[in-house]
C-alpha cells in the first residue's frame, strides 16, 4: 500500500539508498521544466540560441562554485526545456562563505550555509546542507525568482534527476552526451514538437 502524506501519495524516491548525496563525488544532474515547456530558447539546426531565461539558467549555474566552494563543475548544456550538467562534490575546503551585503540594495545569492531555523521537525524532512538536493533547490529558486520577471509562468518541474558518475568511461560517456546534446536534440526524449 502506497504511503500517504497530506492525504496525497507520495512518488517513491529514486535515490540511492544508503548513499549521502553531500559525499565527494561526481554526479550527472537533469533538471526539466515545468511541463517541458521551451522557456530556455530553441535548437536551430544544431546550435542552441538562448532565450533570455535560457541566458539566466546558464549564467546561475556557472555561479553555483561562488556559493558552494566545495562544488566543481563538469560539462553543462542548456536545452529548450531542460538543463542537464555534472556537479563535483570536493569537500576538501575548509571554509564555506556566506555572502552578505552591507549596502541597502539586494545581494542575488544561490544560498548561504547558515541555519537559524531551530525547528527540529523541519529539519528532519529539509535537505540537508552542503548536499545535491540543497544546491539544486537554491539554483532552481534564484533562476525561478529572475525568470519570473521576463515570463510570469515560468516553472520547473518539482523534481530533478540525478545520476551518481562511477566510473572513468561512465564520466567521459556523460561528459560526451552533454556536449553533443544540442546536436542530438531531435533524438531526444524531451524532445516534443
Amino acid at each position: 500500500m502506497e504511503k500517504k502524506y497530506q492525504n496525497k501519495y507520495r512518488i517513491p524516491s529514486a535515490r540511492l539508498k544508503n548513499w549521502d548525496y553531500g559525499s565527494n563525488g561526481a554526479y550527472f544532474i537533469t533538471i526539466c521544466t515545468q511541463n517541458r515547456e521551451h522557456f530556455f530558447g530553441e535548437i536551430v539546426e544544431t546550435q542552441f540560441i538562448a532565450s533570455e531565461i535560457g541566458t539566466l539558467a546558464e549564467k546561475f549555474w556557472m555561479e553555483i562554485p561562488q556559493h558552494f566552494p566545495y562544488i566543481e563543475l563538469g560539462n553543462f548544456v542548456v536545452m529548450p526545456n531542460h538543463v542537464h550538467g555534472i556537479l563535483i562534490i570536493d569537500k576538501n575546503v575548509k571554509t564555506l562563505q556566506c555572502n552578505v551585503s552591507e549596502n541597502e540594495s539586494p545581494v542575488e545569492t544561490l544560498h548561504c550555509n547558515v541555519s537559524t531555523n531551530k525547528n527540529e521537525q523541519m529539519a528532519n524532512i529539509s535537505p540537508k546542507s552542503g548536499t545535491i538536493s540543497t544546491i539544486l533547490r537554491s539554483y532552481k529558486s534564484v533562476v525561478t525568482k529572475n525568470a519570473r520577471f521576463i515570463h510570469a509562468e515560468f516553472g520547473w518541474q518539482p523534481r530533478f534527476h540525478d545520476h551518481i558518475i562511477r566510473n572513468a568511461p561512465e564520466w567521459e560517456r556523460i561528459q560526451t552526451y552533454i556536449e553533443n546534446n544540442p546536436m542530438n536534440w531531435k533524438e531526444d526524449k524531451f524532445y516534443l514538437v
